[in-house]
């Protein structure tokens, strides 16, 4: 299960585990326009755990899950812009 918010700044999605047990902790992806955060609470030491994406780590991340097995780099033409 999951959740989309619109906040002023950002876009909230948060993912819910709904798998077999053992469940995860949620995991809440902050969209901006220059970075993406991922937080999760680590319930070992009950602190959020963030890691912050670039744009294009983001993009990276959205390719690689369809290639297989690899090294890549993605390389914009002109006329798709930045």
């Amino acid at each position: 299960m999951f959740s989309i918010e619109h906040e002023f700044d950002s876009t909230v999605i948060t993912l819910v585990d709904e798998g077999p047990k053992p469940l995860q902790e949620d995991v809440v992806i902050n969209s901006f326009a220059e970075c993406v955060t991922l937080e999760q609470l680590d319930p070992r030491t009950d602190q959020i755990q963030k890691i912050t994406l670039s744009p294009e780590q983001v993009r990276d991340l959205a390719a690689a899950l369809d290639l297989p097995e690899g090294v890549y780099q993605i390389h914009e033409r002109p006329d798709q812009g930045e």
